[in-house]
């Protein structure tokens, strides 16, 4: 079960591990239902959440996920290791790097590097 927690100042819906996988806009319109009624700005999720096909860019789904977050000005943080992926997609591996430069959506390898992006 998704809780809301506040790091620095900033309401953020913790997803857990384990739960229903995140595959399309469906999946992300429900994250940010939740989110929208806890009032969170920003949404946690586990790298194991997200289908495979998330990490592939020619399938679209992460771009479909991400417009979805941007649309509802929310934030979207994949917490964990994606490296598997990246090691195998330097389109990913660029994606990633602009990601990680905005405010809208990050991946990062624990809670506590989101506690550190937080923080202003």
């Amino acid at each position: 079960m998704s809780s809301l927690r506040t790091v620095h100042d900033v309401p953020v819906l913790m997803c857990p591990a384990d739960g229903e996988p995140i595959g399309g806009e469906r999946d992300a319109l429900d994250l940010i239902g939740d989110a929208g009624y806890q009032g969170a700005r920003w949404v946690a999720v586990p790298v194991e959440r997200f289908d495979p096909a998330f990490f592939q860019l020619r399938t679209r789904i992460a771009g479909d996920i991400i417009q979805k977050f941007a649309n509802y000005r929310l934030g979207l943080a994949i917490i964990g290791d994606i490296s598997s992926h990246t090691e195998a997609s330097s389109a990913l591996r660029d994606f990633v790097r602009e990601c990680n430069r905005g405010q809208q959506m990050w991946f990062l390898t624990d809670e506590d590097e989101l506690a550190e992006r937080l923080k202003g």
